[in-house]
C-alpha cells in the first residue's frame, strides 16, 4: 500500500466525524470530498488572505466544502472556472452576472453551477488569461504542502492542463480548504504529479507554506490511460492543439 493510499484512509477514518454527508455519495469519500462542520469559518479566513482579496478570477475545484466559498465569490463579483464531476463534461464558466439576484447559494451548489454556468473550452479559458488563484479541496493535506485528493488526480489533471498553456505557474497562489483533521503532521514525499500548495486553511487556522520543491508543469500523457483521455474532453482538446495522437 503506498503512503498515500495509508495517509488517504487513516484520514477518511477521521473525517466520518465531521464531515457532512453527501447528497449523491453519501460518506463514500473515494468518490467525493465532502463539506464539513465549520467549513464557514475556513472559508472567512480564506477570504481574508491578500491574494484572494487582490483577485477577481479563480480556478475552484467543484469540492462540496468550496460551495460556501463560491457563493461568496459571486456575491464579491469573482469569476471562476470549476470543473465538471471528474471533467467528464468539461469546464464551466460562472461570472456574477450570470446568476439572478438572490440565487447565489444555488449557483454555488454543482446543479446550480451547470444551470447558471455555461461550458468553456479549454481554448477559451486561455484567451481569459491566466488565474489570480486556485483553490481546492482535499482528503489530506501535509503542513509541508503535498496534497492528496480522492486518489484519481483530477486537480493534477488540472493543473497540468493550465500550466501547459500557461494559465498557471510557480507564482500562482493555490490554497486547499480542509477541516483540521485532515491536515497531516508528518513529512510527505511527493510524486512527480503532486501540486504543492502555499496555504493550508481550515476552521482553526491558516497555515502559510514554504515551498521546498518546484511545482509540475504540463500533462505527462505517458502516465494516462488512454480510456481517461477519451472520456475528458479537455484533454482531447489539448492534444489537438498540440498535434498528438493518443498516447
Amino acid at each position: 500500500m503506498t503512503q498515500s493510499k495509508i495517509v488517504r484512509e487513516r484520514i477518511w477514518n477521521r473525517l466520518r466525524q465531521v464531515a457532512k454527508p453527501d447528497s449523491r455519495f453519501h460518506l463514500n469519500f473515494a468518490e467525493v470530498i465532502p463539506d464539513f462542520e465549520g467549513s464557514e469559518e475556513a472559508t472567512s479566513k480564506l477570504e481574508a488572505l491578500p491574494f484572494y482579496q487582490a483577485g477577481n478570477y479563480g480556478f475552484v475545484t467543484p469540492d462540496n466544502c468550496l460551495a460556501e466559498l463560491r457563493r461568496r465569490m459571486l456575491e464579491a463579483g469573482k469569476t471562476m472556472i470549476v470543473s465538471t464531476y471528474g471533467i467528464y463534461r468539461g469546464f464551466i464558466l460562472l461570472e456574477p452576472s450570470m446568476v439572478p439576484e438572490g440565487q447565489t447559494l444555488f449557483a454555488s451548489w454543482l446543479d446550480g453551477l451547470e444551470h447558471f454556468g455555461r461550458p468553456i473550452t479549454l481554448a477559451e479559458i486561455a484567451e481569459r488569461g491566466a488565474f489570480d488563484f486556485m483553490v481546492t479541496g482535499a482528503s489530506a493535506v501535509s503542513r509541508d504542502g503535498v496534497r492528496f485528493g480522492k486518489g484519481h488526480g483530477f486537480f493534477d489533471l488540472e493543473w497540468g492542463m493550465f500550466t501547459d498553456l500557461g494559465l498557471a505557474d510557480e507564482r500562482t497562489p493555490v490554497a486547499a480548504l480542509v477541516h483540521d483533521v485532515q491536515v497531516v503532521e508528518e513529512t510527505l514525499h511527493p510524486s512527480p504529479t503532486d501540486i504543492l500548495v502555499d496555504y493550508i486553511v481550515t476552521p482553526g487556522a491558516c497555515h502559510h507554506v514554504e515551498r521546498r520543491a518546484p511545482r509540475p508543469r504540463g500533462v505527462k500523457w505517458d502516465l494516462l490511460d488512454p480510456r481517461q483521455i477519451a472520456a475528458t474532453p479537455p484533454l482531447q482538446e489539448l492534444q489537438e492543439q498540440h498535434g498528438l495522437s493518443a498516447p
